[in-house]
């Protein structure tokens, strides 16, 4: 259904669902703009008055999609416990992300920007949310003293690199005993 108050976001919105369809079609380097604007029936125009370039346009796409697994998983309270839950709770819909799991892939190049060069807007998000979740828990007493931020950019790098590396260690570890390894490494980098 068209949104009368706000048609600018069914756009954008059939703008990345059809990135994302051109991903799980194509591959991320050969989806194109041209291909995009094709399934979400815009012009290519369109498109570029969002976004400067196809990077851009897949950036957004994983910013929705991530922001979109921390909305739907939801805050389990104050409490180290809660807070270790949610966090592997996010990673485990990450790693099973299709559009995600592609771009960590078959996108070095786009990947590593966001891996090794800067924080992304996704990143950021969920830097202030853990911080947040942190911060309660501190207060709670179940989280030991230390920067909310600094700790909860800790807690993404942890598990960010989980997400990255599964497949690798997948003989090693199944998926669950992955987040049992990541709430134990969460639990003990955080409990007081």
């Amino acid at each position: 259904m068209v949104s009368i108050r706000n048609p600018e976001r069914s756009v954008e919105q059939r703008i990345l669902d059809a990135a994302a369809a051109c991903i799980l079609a194509y591959g991320v380097e050969r989806t194109t703009m041209t291909e995009i604007a094709r399934r979400a029936r815009v012009s290519r125009p369109t498109i570029y008055r969002r976004w400067p370039d196809i990077r851009w346009v897949i950036a957004e796409l994983l910013t929705v999609r991530i922001t979109g697994v921390l909305e739907a998983v939801p805050d389990r309270g104050a409490g180290r416990e809660s807070v270790v839950g949610r966090v592997v709770a996010v990673a485990d819909h990450l790693r099973a992300d299709e559009i995600v799991q592609s771009v960590i892939r078959n996108a070095p190049g786009l990947a590593m920007t966001y891996i090794t060069d800067r924080l992304g807007t996704s990143q950021q998000i969920l830097i202030d949310a853990l911080a947040e979740a942190i911060k309660a828990g501190q207060d709670e007493g179940s989280i030991r003293a230390g920067d909310p931020r600094g700790m909860a950019a800790m807690c993404l790098l942890i598990t960010q690199s989980t997400i990255q590396s599964a497949q690798m260690v997948a003989e090693l570890l199944d998926n669950e005993a992955l987040n049992e390894e990541l709430a134990h490494s969460l639990n003990g980098y955080l409990k007081p």
